[in-house]
């Protein structure tokens, strides 16, 4: 019930923003008998596409924290946790970080990790309880260095931006198309027509838009491993990623933020993976 209530409540802040943002700006009427002002048009897409994303990005500690069960850990506690916590500790350092991540740890059988967050300065670490049971402290450090070459490298921030990109023109090519089609039937069809034709059309444009997205992440997958690889070496990131390899097993169906977590899809469903195969990881860590 808390995932629910927090979704519906982030999408009725996120409508009810582009509509006063949309409305003050004279942006909503952006077409009428005599057509389309594509500039105008292009404007509200832009908002629609960017603010969604940015907001998203600003919630994602705290969607992580809840959705994850995330418990918050110090540097200063004793044992395991308090480890993890200092070895990010040390590893932000080692970066040249502005700032200490968050760090966290969620109940989960599942071997994973992952970073999120607006900037460097506001970021959080995460790991699950799988991961620290089935990995050497060696091999742990490394999973760290690998999510903390994600906040140095600011991929969270360029995944939104590409994702606003993609968001943009989804909205736009699938009201110009749904615009057209309303105007080719009777009158009393085209409200519908335009709705049912606008909402396919932007899902269409979407799921074409995540094979951008997706070959973007996996890229940033492998810049993470060198980036690991800087910090701790090559063969402790190669020896986490085949543990991996190994013992991993398929994703908690209880657990949500699937797209944050490790996958190791085959076929054509790599195409639409977050993360390449673990073998060419180890491979590309292997060839440096």
């Amino acid at each position: 019930m808390k995932r629910v209530l927090l979704f519906l409540a982030t999408n009725l802040l996120v409508g009810t923003l582009l509509f006063v943002v949309t409305s003050a700006l004279g942006l909503r009427g952006w077409a009428d008998a005599r057509g389309i002002n594509y500039g105008m048009l292009m404007v509200s897409s832009l908002i629609y596409g960017f603010v969604g994303a940015f907001i998203s990005l600003g919630m994602s500690r705290i969607i992580a924290k809840w959705m994850m069960r995330i418990h918050i850990v110090s540097p200063t506690e004793f044992g395991p946790y308090g480890q993890v916590a200092r070895d990010v500790q040390v590893l932000a350092e080692r970066a040249g970080l502005p700032a200490t991540p968050e760090v966290g740890i969620y109940e989960s059988d599942e071997m994973n990790a992952f970073a999120t967050g607006p900037t460097q300065r506001r970021s959080l670490v995460a790991v699950s309880t799988g991961l620290l049971a089935n990995m050497p402290p060696e091999e742990v450090r490394a999973v760290l260095a690998h999510e903390i070459a994600h906040i140095k490298n600011g991929d969270m921030v360029t995944m939104t931006l590409l994702q606003g990109v993609i968001n943009s023109f989804a909205i736009f090519l699938a009201r110009v198309i749904a615009w057209a089609a309303s105007n080719v039937v009777d009158s009393k069809l085209s409200g519908i027509v335009y709705f049912v034709v606008n909402i396919a059309l932007q899902l269409l444009f979407t799921f074409l838009g995540s094979f951008i997205t997706m070959a973007f992440s996996r890229a940033r997958e492998f810049r993470a491993d060198a980036g690991a690889a800087d910090l701790v070496g090559a063969a402790p990131m190669a020896s986490a990623l085949n543990t991996l390899r190994m013992k991993y097993q398929p994703l908690d169906p209880q657990n949500g933020l699937q797209t944050a977590k490790i996958a190791d899809s085959k076929g054509l469903f790599k195409l639409l993976s977050s993360h390449p195969p673990l073998e060419d990881r180890i491979a590309a860590l292997k060839s440096r």
